[in-house]
């Protein structure tokens, strides 16, 4: 768990991920929070499903890298979002995240602060060098956020943009 002043980012345990996809608030009902109604997209199910919860599952994995990192606002006592990690560093040091908050969260500037506190936590991983992220070319809000976190526009296909901000 990695706080800010706000915040508080906690990677989810394998139980606490099948509770997270129940959605029946008992993950809130768990941390003491207010319920939460969350909108699992179809594409987060199916990596929830085929992917996160078999490597968190996986002892030989470092669950950090693979699970689910909710996002807790301390004056709303709500659950306002989620990050997470495609893997664990590859050999050239870099991770990619992936992130998304919830619609009635938006525009308060919860992801910003959550990013750039990730940011932080990854510089104090010793094989963590840089981290990756893509947004469509159309989605200025998720690559503003990338942009005020001082990741780097890197390269686009199609209807992608690359963004990358170099640790070490």
């Amino acid at each position: 768990m990695i706080e800010t002043e706000r915040l508080i980012l906690k990677p989810l345990t394998h139980d606490q991920l099948l509770k997270y996809i129940k959605d029946d608030q008992s993950l809130e009902q768990e941390f003491g929070l207010l319920p939460t109604r969350k909108n699992i997209s179809p594409s987060l199910r199916e990596a929830l499903e085929q992917t996160i919860l078999p490597n968190v599952f996986d002892k030989d994995k470092d669950y950090l890298y693979h699970t689910l990192w909710t996002i807790i606002s301390k004056p709303d006592n709500r659950m306002v979002g989620d990050i997470c990690f495609v893997g664990e560093p590859d050999q050239n040091g870099e991770i990619e995240i992936g992130y998304g908050t919830d619609e009635e969260f938006r525009g308060r500037g919860f992801m910003t602060e959550a990013i750039g506190r990730l940011i932080e936590w990854a510089r104090e991983q010793p094989k963590v060098k840089s981290i990756f992220a893509a947004t469509t070319k159309d989605n200025v809000a998720s690559y503003t956020i990338l942009e005020k976190n001082n990741f780097i526009h890197i390269g686009e296909v199609d209807d992608m943009l690359s963004w990358k901000i170099e640790l070490k």
